[in-house]
């Protein structure tokens, strides 16, 4: 399976899941769906095993969008964290796969849910493998909307100060949020200079773009540049479903039997 083929079977689990349990956050979830399988895919930029979960030595990744949970468990289970049969349990009574993505999980190194935690605590991981001399990197994909919590801030400025080139950020940057567009809730812009003037190695890619995300990443994730690096990952929330697509209500509904059908259809995967 290519990485694209990977990104694919990433959105199809994640649609089967959330109609199954009836659940929200499918559009964020699709937006971010390439990112994830540039990090985890067949040539994934991440340094992790299915087989030792928590290899000490092995990358960070902390989901801090966690609501849109769905992705990534569907990246673990493709990847072979957690059996893919697992999928279906997903928002039902005693099961590990909560709707806000769950430590309890293998793979997933935080819980998360409460939004502008995951940036705080990526930096904390980062300074400490500084500080102990480990190889190990660790990456936090974020949301745009995110970006209204203070506390990402303070860790931008922690981050730098530090100068943790172990450390780098994504934003998913769908532009939408849960009240609406994101420039009209909380305008971010001029993202990329504002981040820049943090002190972060900043750069901008198309967030459906595998080899510009490819590309984008490794750079990104390169240590010895004395700077964290961050990637705005421009997407479209919904990405993949033309009916979900830069639409506000697929932050919360649920797709019916129907909405299903059309949309494994479109991306292939009925």
């Amino acid at each position: 399976m290519d990485t694209q083929r990977f990104a694919r079977e990433i959105r199809v689990q994640a649609l089967r899941m959330v109609h199954r349990a009836k659940a929200s956050h499918i559009g964020g979830a699709l937006s971010m769906a390439d990112i994830l399988a540039v990090l985890y895919g067949p040539e994934g930029l991440l340094r992790v095993d299915p087989k030792h979960p928590n290899d000490p030595t092995r990358d960070r990744f902390i989901l801090s969008k966690g609501h849109a949970c769905t992705s990534l468990y569907a990246t673990l289970a493709l990847r072979g964290f957690i059996p893919l049969a697992e999928l279906e349990t997903y928002g039902q009574e005693g099961t590990r796969l909560m709707a806000h993505a769950s430590h309890k999980v293998p793979g997933v190194e935080l819980s998360t849910g409460s939004l502008g935690h995951g940036l705080p605590v990526g930096a904390g991981l980062a300074l400490g493998a500084k500080r102990t001399q480990e190889a190990r990197r660790t990456v936090v994909l974020l949301s745009d909307g995110e970006m209204d919590e203070g506390s990402n801030w303070e860790a931008f400025l922690f981050a730098a100060h530090h100068r943790l080139d172990n450390l780098t950020a994504i934003i998913d940057a769908n532009g939408i949020q849960s009240l609406g567009d994101v420039k009209d809730v909380m305008g971010l812009e001029p993202l990329p200079a504002k981040l820049a003037a943090f002190g972060w190695r900043v750069q901008e890619v198309d967030g459906h773009d595998i080899p510009a995300l490819q590309a984008a990443l490794a750079e990104a994730m390169a240590v010895g540049t004395g700077q964290p690096a961050v990637i705005i990952a421009r997407t479209v929330k919904g990405k993949g479903v033309s009916f979900m697509e830069n639409q506000l209500p697929w932050h919360y509904k649920s797709p019916s039997d129907a909405d299903l059908e059309k949309a494994l259809s479109e991306l292939g995967g009925a």
